[in-house]
């Protein structure tokens, strides 16, 4: 089924989505036949989304395409079916610009394939993905959070989540993705990290320009709020005040 459209309405309600991941100009990759460019109008700040599919080339290899070209990339239900997921990602990485992000989702191999590999709802599934599991059931199995740490340090993972909204633990083995509302997937978020935070070991340099007076007046009082309060209770001790209330 659609799983981009089905992601949208919880992605609206994430400003993250809007003001940090969807931003410029960005890839799709594997978008037929349900392409993130089809929202273009509720991410403000998304400017163009370029659909790469199977006659754009191989996704594992994006060959054509120059590095650091991309503001952002986008996968949906696309990495699964890579002969190799690890290079499909160095490549995703390597064509997204410093302080880009990559937004990926893969079924999650107990929410989908659901104990059974190889597959037997989708047959060109050459990999399941759990989040931290220790030993999977599945021979073909990727944890996400490894395969992220094997880029590098160049790539900063910074949201990694299942999704289930909608999922039916009750059924017996059965194809949920044909829901038009059920999300069953990992969806793992990684910024490319600028080289100077590389170089920093992922510490990021602060602006050295101070706010404008009008905001610092008011950040300057949440602080000697913080400490009026401080100052003012410094003879109780916390969480010893059990009077009635």
């Amino acid at each position: 089924m659609r799983e981009c459209s089905k992601s949208i309405t919880r992605r609206l309600a994430d400003h993250n989505f809007q003001r940090r991941y969807f931003v410029g100009k960005g890839v799709d990759i594997g978008g037929k036949p349900d392409p993130l460019s089809l929202y273009t109008h509720v991410f403000d700040h998304m400017t163009e989304v370029r659909v790469w599919d199977k006659e754009d080339g191989d996704a594992q290899y994006m060959n054509g395409v120059p590095d650091e070209h991309f503001d952002f990339v986008h996968s949906s239900h696309c990495l699964e079916h890579l002969v190799d997921p690890l290079v499909g990602l160095k490549n995703w990485l390597r064509v997204t610009r410093p302080g880009g992000y990559i937004v990926v989702t893969v079924p999650d191999e107990d929410l989908y394939e659901q104990g059974v590999f190889p597959s037997t709802f989708n047959g060109d599934h050459k990999w399941t993905f759990a989040v931290c599991k220790h030993k999977s059931w599945s021979p073909r199995s990727l944890n996400v959070v490894d395969i992220v740490r094997e880029l590098g340090p160049t790539a900063e993972l910074v949201r990694v989540e299942q999704l289930s909204s909608g999922y039916r633990y009750d059924l017996p083995r059965y194809d949920q993705s044909v829901s038009p509302v059920t999300e069953f997937s990992i969806e793992f978020i990684v910024r490319k990290r600028e080289r100077q935070e590389v170089a920093d070991l992922g510490r990021w340099r602060r602006p050295t320009v101070q706010p404008d007076p009008s905001l610092r007046r008011y950040l300057n009082q949440y602080r000697d709020d913080n400490q009026t309060l401080r100052e003012a209770n410094r003879s109780r001790p916390p969480f010893q005040n059990e009077n009635p209330l």
